[in-house]
């Protein structure tokens, strides 16, 4: 999710009216973008067209860039029309990634359970451990993703093969929000590899990814009914800490 802070404004009226403002910058992981805004103040009757032109010029953008936010906050809780969603490549997903199931195993995620035990109150960090023990579970530790190369590591093997776009298909769950996964298909048949592969990251259209869940294997529709377990991948160049507190950004 992007978080966007924005500067703070405080004016002074003493006598005169003065004005001054103070910039605030991001404190979270994820990059903001800071907006400068300026509010010019004038007597009543010393204001100047110009003057009003840039204030509303600002206040447009200030408005363009709040709806964008909830637009992409809606989307990523799996609300959207079918006419926003967009083909994508590999490309969005290429990197170097690391399954996060590790991370869980060794307690650093406990963090993450106990923050959503407190937040949401709807089971115990002991609960929440449990589903994502089953949802993050996989043998596959690594995945690389270069041009249109999928390589698996997978208990000190290597599986590697080329993979092309098999479009995508729109699920709908039960809560009523829906989600999108990107296929695509092995070029080959390679042993040790599946022949597909399905990409979910809460987004439905081109951009480079923060991190996904992955499904894969080699029933194309059978893949589209697992529900209960999606593997996840977040950079290889992150430590556990790391990926707890971005976890938790969300």
């Amino acid at each position: 999710m992007k978080v966007t802070i924005r500067n703070g404004i405080f004016v002074l009226a003493l006598g005169v009216l003065l004005a001054g403002c103070q910039s605030s910058s991001s404190n979270g992981k994820l990059p903001s973008k800071e907006a400068e805004t300026e509010i010019e103040i004038h007597e009543s009757n010393g204001s100047h067209n110009h003057d009003h032109d840039h204030d509303h010029d600002h206040d447009h953008d200030d408005e363009h860039s709040h709806d964008h936010d909830e637009e992409e906050a809606a989307i990523y809780k799996g609300y959207f029309e079918d006419s926003q969603i967009q083909d994508r490549t590999l490309a969005d997903w290429e990197g170097d990634w690391q399954s996060v199931y590790t991370y869980l195993l060794d307690g650093t995620l406990d963090e993450v359970f106990a923050h959503k035990a407190a937040d949401t109150g709807k089971m115990t960090a002991a609960e929440y451990k449990e589903y994502y023990d089953v949802g993050y579970k996989t043998d596959a530790e690594r995945i690389v993703i270069d041009g249109d190369s999928v390589t698996f590591y997978k208990n000190g093997k290597e599986y590697s093969g080329k993979y092309q776009s098999d479009g995508y298909e729109i699920l709908t769950y039960e809560a009523g929000n829906r989600g999108v996964r990107f296929i695509f298909k092995s070029v080959e048949a390679i042993d040790g590899l599946p022949q597909y592969i399905q990409f979910s990251d809460h987004r439905i259209a081109p951009v480079k990814s923060g991190h996904f869940h992955l499904y894969w294997g080699d029933d194309r529709d059978a893949l589209l009914k697992e529900l209960t377990n999606w593997p996840t991948y977040y950079p290889s160049s992150m430590d556990g800490h790391s990926i707890a507190h971005e976890m938790m950004a969300h």
